[in-house]
């Protein structure tokens, strides 16, 4: 039987079905429509995951558990997202909501430890016992795998490497601090520091194209969104100390474009630390959701 994932992100719901293999049977994509506050995005998670449990049915299948992954603290053990940035969460108990909707087990986590999980088993993390995985879109966020376990901490926050602050006195962050990674680095802000500049508005992807392409300006908003990262993993290097940084998310779309400046960024940092291998995420923007699914066969596995 296959099992529903659902990858919930500040901008959109990459969710399907997964099989028992691990390979994602089925697709969809929704907005997540954030702007509407945290009670309208919960109400449109459950609508999805009861689609997808119909569609599940209608392919003669019956769904034998859900699992859904969010940003920012997520509480594991009691199924609750206790704070989202992105999203708006606060003390939202969406494992009991959703196992409630749908009458089958659920599970959930923190969307990019889930994809980081997805990486290490499953994706370009394969064959390392100790994975960084680096999350970069419209926030950034970190997981730490060891043989594909990631590690949540005691408190759900583990690996919230956006809220490192570099930049101390930089941009207000979503979280209330100034300086955060997030704040300076993330594709979004990227965005923003290159259109405040140009007085046009211009998207991250866009900005790493004119970057490539020599444009003044791209290249001094791109060269400071990569130290600002390079000053991020440095700290998480220090701290993990993995073998291999999987870099993933929108911005990891630019590849060596980013790879490159920021691994030699990364070398001018590093004193005593063991430098480690820097690689683009092979899973692209379904990790999460295959991460999702991974949990949801577990569970599902547990329950039979």
């Amino acid at each position: 039987m296959s099992v529903i994932a659902l990858d919930v992100g500040g901008t959109g719901i990459k969710c399907g079905l997964v099989s028992p293999s691990g390979e994602i049977a089925y697709t969809e994509r929704h907005p997540t429509g954030a702007s509407r506050g945290p009670e309208a995005v919960v109400q449109t998670i459950l609508d999805v995951a009861a689609g997808l449990a119909d569609t599940a049915s209608q392919l003669g299948e019956k769904a034998s558990a859900v699992g859904v992954v969010v940003p920012g603290i997520v509480d594991e053990a009691h199924g609750i997202a206790v704070w989202s940035a992105n999203v708006g969460f606060r003390d939202v108990p969406l494992r009991e909501l959703l196992s409630a909707r749908l009458g089958v087990p659920a599970a959930l986590s923190h969307d990019v430890r889930a994809g980081g999980v997805a990486e290490a088993r499953l994706g370009a993390g394969r064959g390392y016992r100790h994975v960084l995985f680096l999350a970069i879109g419209t926030g950034i966020a970190g997981a730490y795998v060891v043989d594909g376990t990631a590690f949540a901490g005691a408190h759900g926050a583990a690996g919230e490497v956006g809220h490192v602050i570099v930049r101390p006195g930089g941009p207000v962050c979503g979280c209330g601090a100034r300086g955060c990674l997030e704040a300076v680095a993330s594709a979004a802000s990227i965005g923003r520091a290159y259109s405040s500049r140009a007085g046009a508005t211009v998207s991250a992807a866009e900005v790493a194209t004119r970057a490539a392409a020599g444009e003044a300006l791209a290249v001094e908003v791109w060269a400071e969104a990569v130290d600002a990262l390079a000053d991020g993993l440095h700290t998480a290097v220090t701290l993990y100390d993995p073998e291999v940084v999987v870099v993933g998310g929108g911005l990891a779309e630019a590849g060596d474009g980013l790879l490159d400046p920021l691994g030699t960024a990364l070398d001018g940092k590093l004193t005593f630390q063991r430098r480690p291998v820097l690689v683009r995420a092979a899973l692209g923007d379904e990790a999460g959701c295959l991460g999702a699914g991974l949990l949801a066969l577990s569970l599902s596995q547990e329950s039979a």
